[in-house]
């Protein structure tokens, strides 16, 4: 295993737990230099999936590899890849500096290996504080710090930003650009889908434990119609009609109250909108597209939750 750029292949990869399929014959890369996000629903399978990858979960049929390796096949793992999958995985009697100079004792790395992350991780001035006393936030970077011990190529994060304030998820932000930049392989699992457009590169998503899609967010994103934002004194009147296949012989996918006598619409072009209420004779003051967002394309994926599994 080098120390050099590595990335995530999962190949086909299907678990099942007697009658139940969690993950079902699931293909795709993570590239070295790029943050993916792997979206789902809660109970789609991202965590099983994450659990394969790093050799919790053995597989039913398929492969899930880092650099090449499997999990289990590569020496001294902690200076390769780093995980977050649980936020209360501390004794709540150790200090966060205990908890890290245990785990450098684990791994082989020297006790000023904590300090140096906790401070990185802004928790220098908490670092005799007992976890038990930790918001979930502190204990998002703590947990943070302790994957960055062997300071590896490659992490895994299950929900990162969890508990954290708008400021630390700006900080949270700008951490894992910097480590996507500096050439790491980067998978952020998380259902917070506006925070995630603002950090990914790649977009992985999965439904009933099968994929959905899979892809750069651009290119995923630029084949969604962008919602329509309008305003009429009979707004009430137009969405009942942009409900019921009247546009052009389709129907919204969703409308909106965005205010009294403004509405937000889903699932059709202006045009269309437009020509229905000159059809209806209904009164349009102001109508035009609002920039599409993740959530918009994610919730255009559908939502047949089926068979999901966690």
């Amino acid at each position: 295993m080098t120390s050099g750029h590595l990335s995530i292949d999962v190949t086909n990869l299907t678990k099942r737990f007697h009658a139940v399929t969690a993950v079902s014959d699931l293909s795709f890369t993570v590239r070295p230099g790029s943050i993916t996000g792997f979206l789902g629903p809660n109970g789609s399978g991202k965590t099983t999936t994450m659990r394969m990858i790093l050799g919790l979960v053995a597989p039913s049929s398929g492969t899930a590899t880092i650099g090449g390796r499997r999990y289990r096949d590569i020496p001294r793992p902690s200076a390769t890849v780093g995980a977050v999958l649980d936020a209360s995985a501390f004794h709540p009697g150790h200090t966060a500096r205990e908890h890290l100079r245990i785990y450098c004792a684990m791994g082989g790395y020297p006790d000023r290996r904590a300090d140096e992350l906790l401070a990185v991780l802004g928790l220098a001035d908490a670092a005799n504080r007992r976890t038990r006393q930790f918001s979930t936030g502190m204990r998002q970077r703590l947990n943070l710090a302790t994957a960055l011990l062997g300071d590896p190529r490659v992490l895994l994060l299950d929900e990162p930003s969890n508990g954290l304030d708008p400021e630390g998820m700006a900080w949270l932000r700008e951490l894992l650009r910097g480590l996507a930049r500096d050439g790491r392989t980067i998978l952020i699992s998380s259902h917070v889908l506006s925070e995630l457009q603002q950090i990914v590169d790649d977009v992985v998503v999965i439904r009933g434990g099968r994929m959905v899609a899979a892809g750069s967010l651009e290119e995923l994103a630029s084949g969604t119609l962008p919602p329509v934002l309008l305003r009429s004194p009979q707004a009430d009147q137009l969405a009942t009609l942009l409900k019921q296949h009247a546009a052009d012989g389709l129907a919204a996918s969703r409308v909106e109250d965005v205010e009294p006598g403004r509405l937000r619409v889903h699932g059709l072009r202006t045009e269309q909108i437009a020509d229905l209420a000159a059809r209806a004779d209904v009164r349009l003051y102001e109508i035009g597209t609002e920039a599409s967002n993740l959530e918009e394309w994610f919730l255009s994926l559908g939502d047949d939750r089926q068979g999901e599994n966690r």
